[in-house]
């Protein structure tokens, strides 16, 4: 072993999931966070030992009282942050709401104060930046049906 390999380190990102919504015009479900200035995304941190798609479901769950059904990944996010360290953020697609979810949306009142649909051309405007760009490269996903891999929001240069 070299002094080298003393000091390797194996990566422990924080992960978090969260889901894309949608209403029959398809404008997007954000959330507002009681202790954020923004809008959100539904979901949250991954425990240790849960699956990013089992964080996602408990955390829609929690926040809004719904258990609908989640569907494929859209974007896998590398995102390391100078406060809080490296994340690893995923975004599934949890498709058009039926009435008897969009009805039963309860925030709970704790860590989510509302839950709105909204355009998705005013989601530069209510998510933090990185945020709004993973957002968009998720719905362009979802609609080229093609999951994508992003760093800080936005694809990575490809080696050619």
């Amino acid at each position: 072993m070299t002094d080298t390999d003393q000091d390797w380190r194996p990566a422990r990102p924080r992960m978090a999931a969260g889901a894309l919504f949608f209403n029959d015009e398809g404008h997007v479900l954000l959330v507002r966070p009681s202790y954020k200035p923004k809008w959100e995304i539904p979901g949250g941190y991954i425990e240790e030992g849960e699956s990013p798609l089992t964080a996602c479901r408990r955390e829609v769950e929690e926040e809004l009282g719904i258990t609908p059904a989640i569907g494929s990944l859209l974007v896998v996010d590398w995102a390391p942050n100078a406060a809080e360290g490296d994340k690893v953020l995923y975004v599934f697609d949890g498709g058009e709401l039926q009435p008897e979810d969009l009805n039963a949306i309860t925030p709970d009142g704790d860590e989510v104060l509302a839950a709105e649909f909204h355009p998705a051309d005013a989601i530069d405007a209510l998510l933090i930046p990185r945020l709004a760009r993973r957002v968009k490269r998720a719905i362009g996903a979802r609609r080229e049906a093609h999951p994508q891999y992003l760093e800080h929001g936005e694809p990575p240069p490809l080696d050619v």
